[in-house]
């Protein structure tokens, strides 16, 4: 068979971050029984000890709505496999709402009328309606990649027009080539692309009139940018005669004709494995956030209109330990961490891709392949069980769908313990599950739940359990779970599903859920926001999360509320709530980020400015000026990088000291004073390191006052 295509990237250095949460469980109250008449009196109960690790769920902290397309896989031309009756059967039973062809960087050379990809290898029976037909049996939608290496925005358009005029596909999301960053215009090339200008300029002229050709044909298709991942090469990077890099410049021109964005996420290079993947998914969180932010700048108001859509993720780009049970843990825990954090589609690669390195892990064979299906391939005599046969990547993402399905609510869920991770759901019927990731190899963990907004009725959970020993996800009856406390197994996923006690919970209350509140206008220290009204609503609650922390910052018998009193520079997350006339309160809103900005008339103005980048370090140059009206001898300057991976390595004309996220640089021997009114500035430069995600700072202080600009 034809080498088995693979994403390529360059393998740039990638550190890890821990991500320890902590939470608070109240102990269980020791319940004292009445000795029997006659019998000696019996020896003091104890209070069960602590369990090991701790997990707080609260159910009002929404973290947003599961979609129909939230969980995804991506196909390719060159998969014999991809369209077996299996596909659909499996996908179908995992919840599977997409299925993205034709696949990875394929897509760049293929042209749909004739399915053919010039240079690479297209199976027999991959063809558009094929693909369509598996589609339909899943019960998914397809992710359609228009060819933008090879292509014009004529083809693609003409495919809108097959799949949607002459054959009533209904296929609404269309991405604008694969990883076109990776064209070779920052000095690694592995997408093709024919266009002699290869800048991010060129592709958001391009995508500009992809759009309008494919929306003239079917105005409802939802158009999709390509962008690289904040922290992730070439992020950053500014190439010859670009005024920015990737991102920055392809959103600055095309934010009004597109409908989302398309990001890549892969843990690391090829010697990554799923252990150090899954401590590195502390940064996923952070990066999705700066993606959003990015959207927030250049779409202003519209910016909510504007997904995101995780279209690639996996360990590692192409090595071994990728079957093992610990991707599988990983799957689970990336899903879930993705659509927590904003995006509406999370897609594994791949469907089927081809047995690789033959390694051991947990006492398995590894075939070092990046589908979750057996393609039946073989590595020398080293041959992948029978085709479609699911590997563990599959059954991590199938146990999400035992979490929740479209139109269920993921809320705040936090572990105390490092090799636990918790997400929870609360359903739409009012139930509550909670999905509990173990990655410890050697120790099961017992785990206490504990609830803010959600009380447990008597009844014993529901409990489906995925650990060694199952051939699937397996329901556990008969066990020693309950609502408080539950044992999760080594290398083990459980998701427990609770019932609420009667007359408790958004069930409960005749208030309906709210809308999603939108910001309508924000200063330095205030942000008044507005929603939808919910039906049967008395009164509306607004409250703001850290973590699984929730507090009331406003309230309103009206649909807008104004809150006062915030940081310059500081970032909120809230949700609304509902009130009904008992007090009893609905579902939480889908939540609302927005940052406050710096105070207009302030007695001095920064401006930050990152000159080049290279992924995960940067150089960045400050300017301060002063406009008080007396001049300032021997200057401060104070910030808070925004991500904890950011740094400051080396700087020039003037001192750097840094203690943890905060940064005081201080004015240099000799430096003159800064002339009031404007009149001079000090400008200063650094070498600076992030592990993940590269935000600006938000605030800058000169002694001590914050200045306006950033």
């Amino acid at each position: 068979m034809p080498p088995l295509p693979r994403t390529g990237r360059p393998a740039g250095a990638r550190g890890l971050r821990p991500l320890v949460r902590g939470a608070t469980v109240l102990a269980a109250a020791l319940a004292l029984l009445p000795p029997l008449a006659g019998a000696a009196p019996a020896a003091p109960q104890r209070a069960a000890a602590a369990a090991e690790v701790a997990v707080q769920v609260n159910a009002q902290a929404a973290l947003g709505r599961l979609s129909g397309t939230a969980r995804g896989v991506n196909t390719a031309i060159w998969d014999a496999h991809m369209n077996d009756p299996e596909v659909a059967r499996l996908m179908k039973a995992a919840d599977v709402g997409t299925m993205r062809y034709p696949g990875g960087s394929y897509a760049d050379i293929y042209h749909w009328e004739t399915h053919t990809a010039p240079g690479g290898y297209v199976a027999p029976g991959t063809g558009f309606d094929s693909f369509m037909g598996t589609v339909r049996a899943t019960g998914a939608q397809p992710i359609l990649i228009a060819n933008y290496g090879s292509g014009t925005p004529e083809e693609a358009a003409g495919w809108v027009r097959y799949a949607n005029i002459t054959k009533n596909y209904g296929a609404k999301y269309w991405e604008i080539g694969n990883e076109i960053y990776g064209n070779g215009h920052y000095g690694s090339g592995w997408e093709h692309d024919e266009h002699a200008d290869k800048s991010p300029q060129e592709y958001a002229r391009q995508v500009r009139a992809y759009a309008k050709a494919m929306k003239a044909v079917d105005p409802t298709v939802k158009i999709g940018a390509v962008l690289t991942a904040p922290g992730e090469w070439p992020d950053g990077v500014v190439g010859e005669g670009d005024a920015g890099d990737w991102n920055h410049t392809v959103l600055s021109q095309v934010t009004d004709v597109v409908d989302f964005v398309s990001v890549h996420w892969y843990a690391g290079g090829s010697d990554t494995t799923a252990e150090d993947a899954t401590a590195r998914l502390a940064r996923l969180p952070g990066e999705l956030g700066e993606v959003r932010s990015q959207l927030d700048r250049y779409a202003g108001p519209d910016s909510p209109r504007i997904g995101i859509a995780l279209t690639e993720i996996n360990t590692n780009t192409g090595g071994a330990r990728l079957t093992a049970r610990p991707n599988g843990l990983f799957a689970a825990d990336a899903f879930m961490t993705a659509l927590e954090n904003g995006v509406f589609t999370v897609d594994w690669w791949d469907t089927h891709n081809g047995a690789g390195q033959i390694t051991t892990v947990d006492g398995e064979t590894d075939y070092g392949d990046m589908g979750m299906l057996s393609s039946g391939a073989c590595t020398g005599d080293v041959c992948e069980p029978a085709p479609n046969t699911p590997f563990h990547p599959y059954y991590g993402m199938k146990m999400t769908s035992e979490l929740g399905t479209a139109g269920d609510t993921m809320v705040a869920a936090e572990s105390s313990a490092q090799d636990v991770s918790a997400h929870a759901v609360l359903r739409r019927d009012g139930r509550l599950s909670v999905l509990l990731v173990n990655k410890n190899p050697d120790a099961a963990r017992t785990v206490d739940l504990g609830y803010t907004g959600f009380t447990p009725s008597a009844a014993a959970p529901r409990v489906s359990r995925y650990a060694r020993g199952d051939s699937d996800i397996t329901e556990v009856t008969g066990g020693t779970a309950s609502a408080s406390r539950v044992t999760v197994e080594p290398y083990g996923l459980l998701t427990v599903t609770l019932t609420p006690q009667a007359g408790t919970g958004p069930g409960a209350s005749a208030a309906a859920t709210p809308g999603t509140p939108r910001l309508e206008a924000v200063t330095d220290t205030t942000a008044r926001l507005s929603w939808d009204g919910a039906t049967g609503a008395a009164r509306y609650l607004v409250q703001e999360r850290d973590g699984t922390h929730t507090r009331l910052t406003g309230e309103t018998t009206g649909t807008s509320v104004t809150l006062r009193n915030l940081p310059p520079g500081s970032t909120h997350t809230v949700n609304v709530l509902a009130a009904d006339t008992s007090g009893r309160l609905s579902a939480p809103s889908v939540p609302l980020t927005f940052t406050t900005g710096t105070p207009p008339n302030a007695a001095c103005a920064v401006t930050y400015h990152r000159d080049t980048g290279w992924g995960n370090g940067f150089v960045a140059t400050v300017t301060v000026r002063n406009l008080a009206d007396t001049p300032i001898t021997g200057w401060t300057v104070d910030w808070d990088w925004p991500a904890a991976g950011q740094s400051v390595s080396s700087g020039w004309n003037a001192t750097f000291h840094q203690s943890g996220t905060h940064v005081r640089v201080t004015a240099p021997d000799g430096a003159g004073p800064l002339a009031p009114d404007g009149g001079s500035t000090a400008s200063f430069g650094f070498v600076g390191a992030n592990d993940g995600p590269n935000p600006d700072p938000t605030v800058f202080r000169l002694n001590g006052t914050v200045c306006s600009g950033g």
